[in-house]
């Protein structure tokens, strides 16, 4: 007995795989099948339904053309109006156009004298306004028949009018202008078609549920479009489930294009409808298939599978284990997440004692600077002494104005450095990148004129906003500018170059003229530096570019390709309220 259930084992994997590839090879036949007959089927009745859908809309359009071409006439016959522009007596003429539009259903009504002005109108903010170069009434003053006209709206898209003129028996009076609201049709088309475009004789597009195509001739306005590349083209025609060949490209899926002609100043219409439909039920059946084959085969899996029923007591042991192995790893996520933690406090120390450490190799710059104002206040206050003592105070007085300035000057230094000196946290702001660019050049002023270094900034006349902590933002800086600094040492003409430049991000550049980076791979690394023993830790690039990196940013570097030297560029989020982007025009300064 235990022979045959060994021999039962030792069979049963090949009937498996003998079984398997048979059901694989019938369901893949049988699928591919299926598939291609769907997609004739449906794809030739989702053309029939986009084509009526086609003369639907093309008949409501003339519906809606016709119905108010003989506005206009009418209009031009009212003694009402006639007498209105004899008498230039127009009190109730407005009225009298509201109860008309009403009655009619037109968009709007204008009522234009001789020289363009609007008399009187539906919309009462636009009395007084003047038309005379219109082209509505322009054409309408030289016909003697309703005139109709397309031209672009002042709030965006096109104005559909038809416009008569007014004359009694001497002379013409006026123009009756009937304004023909066509949006609510693409309103519409655009809850039931994919996508819709009329265009006029020229080919230009005047009616269409995509905003963007508006205006554009038809080809340019499918161009606007990001079209796929061959490799994405290959995979969503594969992926299509369709043989019939693509009229156009729509939001990078292929789409069917109707057109059809309407008869009206040589206006067509086309319809873009989405191969979408066709693949969801295409799949719908084809999921159906293989569900059933998916339940065939795991029918034969679950009779031909009896060493599963033999392992289920092993399963159960390692689901066991599975569970306990879970819990470890719960306990050891959560001691990651406290480590982690307690590292990113860690990064805060270490930051803020490199800026410290900044602040010591400025401290000596830092003294020079208060020194000399101190030297130059001793010297104005011995002569103020002298002054005052000869009675001359006016003079004595001009003396105090310095020493008053000079005062102002060291107080300046000492809160920039106190401001700096303070510890950074999570204080996230709008920032002018200009602003905190010319308090880290302050900061660095003493060191810069330690020896003649040249600074060549290029910024943007307008402030380029981005959201970040102030004080760590400037560390950065800073640091960017040390090694800047120090690169620059065996130049023969040592020069820095800053720049800001605005586009979908902003973009700080730091330029020096010094020999360049060897290994741009390890300088973001921490404790890695090209400096000599002593005159740098290597931790300053690593930390700012974890600050970058925390304020949504990147910081790279790469070695300048016209000329000698290292390039640094610091990318930040622009920071808008409005949601726009502001590209400020770069002023070199």
């Amino acid at each position: 007995m235990a022979r045959a259930v060994d021999g039962d084992t030792a069979v049963n994997p090949w009937i498996l795989r003998v079984a398997l590839v048979l059901l694989l090879g019938l369901s893949a036949l049988v699928l591919w099948a299926t598939n291609i007959w769907l997609t004739e089927r449906f794809s030739e009745n989702t053309r029939v339904r986009a084509e009526l859908r086609a003369t639907l809309y093309s008949g409501q359009l003339q519906s809606e053309l016709q119905r108010n071409s003989v506005v206009p006439m009418m209009l031009a016959r009212d003694p009402a109006l006639i007498s209105a522009l004899s008498s230039s007596d127009f009190a109730t003429t407005s009225a009298r156009l509201i109860t008309a539009q009403k009655d009619i259903g037109a968009a709007s009504i204008r009522l234009l004298d001789a020289s363009g002005r609007t008399v009187a109108a539906t919309d009462r903010q636009l009395l007084g306004t003047n038309y005379v170069a219109a082209p509505y009434f322009v054409d309408a003053m030289r016909a003697r028949d309703t005139v109709f006209t397309v031209a672009s709206s002042e709030r965006g898209g096109f104005e559909f009018v038809y416009s008569r003129a007014i004359a009694d028996s001497t002379r013409t009076l006026g123009v009756i202008v009937v304004g023909t609201d066509l949006t609510r049709l693409e309103q519409s088309w655009a809850g039931i078609s994919d996508a819709v475009a009329v265009t006029d004789s020229t080919g230009q597009v005047i009616l269409t549920t995509e905003g963007r195509w508006r205006g554009l001739p038809l080809e340019e306005a499918l161009a606007i479009r990001p079209a796929p590349s061959a490799i994405e083209r290959a995979f969503q025609v594969t992926n299509d489930w369709s043989n019939t060949p693509v009229d156009a490209w729509i939001k990078g899926r292929a789409v069917m294009q109707t057109e059809t002609r309407i008869p009206f100043r040589g206006w067509r219409m086309y319809n873009f409808t989405t191969y979408e439909s066709i693949r969801e039920r295409v799949l719908a059946v084809l999921g159906m298939e293989a569900t059933f084959f998916a339940v065939l085969a795991a029918s034969i899996f679950y009779v031909l599978s009896r060493r599963a029923q033999r392992r289920s007591v092993v399963y159960m042991r390692e689901s066991a284990d599975l569970r306990a192995l879970n819990v470890r790893l719960t306990r050891e996520i959560a001691e990651r997440e406290r480590v982690q933690r307690e590292l990113r406090v860690a990064e805060q120390t270490v930051q803020q004692s490199s800026k410290l450490a900044a602040l010591g190799e400025m401290s000596a710059g830092v003294s020079h600077e208060l020194n000399q104002p101190l030297a130059a206040m001793k010297t104005y206050l011995a002569g103020a002494r002298l002054l005052l003592d000869r009675g001359r105070s006016d003079e004595a007085l001009s003396s105090f104005q310095r020493i008053d300035d000079l005062v102002d000057r060291m107080g300046t230094i000492t809160r920039q450095l106190k401001s700096y000196a303070r510890k950074g946290g999570e204080a996230f702001e709008p920032v002018d990148l200009r602003a905190a660019l010319s308090s880290a050049l302050t900061m660095m002023e003493p060191q810069l004129r330690a020896r003649p270094v040249r600074i060549i900034r290029n910024l943007p006349r307008k402030p380029v906003m981005v959201y970040c902590d102030r004080i760590r933002l400037e560390q950065v800086l800073i640091n960017l500018l040390r090694n800047a600094l120090d690169a620059t040492k065996t130049a023969k003409d040592p020069r820095i170059e800053i720049g800001i430049e605005t586009g979908a991000q902003a973009v700080v550049t730091v330029r020096d003229n010094g020999p360049g980076v060897s290994d741009l791979d390890k300088l973001f690394e921490p404790f890695f530096t090209t400096k000599k023993p002593g005159e740098g830790t290597g931790l300053g690039l690593a930390i700012s570019s974890g600050i970058v990196a925390d304020f949504g940013g990147r910081l790279t570097a790469h070695n300048a390709e016209d000329g000698s030297g290292a390039v640094f560029e610091m990318a930040l989020p622009i920071y808008d309220p409005d949601g726009g982007r502001a590209n400020a025009p770069l002023a070199a300064e």
